[in-house]
């Protein structure tokens, strides 16, 4: 059995630019700021989620982080902030992040699954993962998916992806890890025994693990678009 595993941000789905949407959620709560300001805003936000969402491992304690993050942007939006509902702001913040499928994302999975391969999701992330893979319409199309948060550990660490393989019974001998990221998903993969396959995408108009640029890495085999995966997968048998 081929076991697949998957990044999410970066891989099968990208975040739309939120800082347009940030703008306009705020002014219909009366809040009126610059995009600068919003771009701002948004940037400190997402900084603080990458080293946070470890938190997000319930959801009472996602509620609360999502609250943080909010509190991060008010603290980012000068004047007008001080003087914004923090609720007004939780509620912009989670209108402006809009997540979709790449649109190789999911005739690749389709493809993968007529091969026979198990697909898993192992990425880092809070407990709504799950939640985001069903808006994008790829949940269907997956055996599983793991969080981080779920699993207590965070990629490059081997236990996320332990979790991960236990979910379809897999093995690592059997599986290859699909991820856009060198420092998280090549070298937590080959930390786990797992075979890497990096995603290298050209820019776009939307924002893959949290606005990071990809780095290609000589020696692990690199795709440029999720179509050529299913002949990647079926060549690393």
């Amino acid at each position: 059995m081929t076991v697949v595993l998957l990044d999410a941000l970066g891989t099968l789905v990208e975040l739309e630019r939120p800082w347009p949407h940030l703008l306009r959620e705020l002014g219909r709560r009366g809040t009126h700021i610059t995009e600068e300001r919003a771009r701002e805003a948004m940037r400190a936000e997402m900084a603080f989620y990458r080293s946070e969402h470890h938190r997000g491992d319930s959801p009472a304690a996602l509620a609360a982080l999502r609250r943080a993050c909010a509190e991060v942007v008010r603290a980012h939006l000068g004047a007008p902030g001080a003087a914004a509902r923090i609720e007004d702001v939780e509620a912009a913040l989670l209108a402006a992040v809009r997540f979709r499928a790449y649109p190789d994302a999911a005739p690749a999975l389709v493809a993968l699954r007529a091969d026979g391969a198990r697909l898993v999701v192992a990425s880092n992330w809070d407990v709504s993962l799950h939640q985001v893979l069903e808006r994008t319409g790829l949940a269907g199309l997956l055996d599983g998916a793991i969080s981080s948060a779920e699993a207590g550990a965070a990629k490059p660490a081997p236990a996320i992806f332990t979790r991960a393989l236990a979910l379809v019974d897999g093995s690592a001998a059997d599986a290859c890890m699909v991820g856009d990221s060198v420092e998280t998903d090549v070298a937590g993969a080959r930390a786990a025994g797992v075979a890497p396959v990096l995603v290298v995408r050209g820019a776009g108009d939307g924002l893959g693990s949290l606005g990071a640029a990809p780095v290609a890495l000589g020696g692990v085999t690199t795709i440029a678009s999720l179509a050529e995966l299913p002949g990647v997968v079926r060549y690393l048998r």
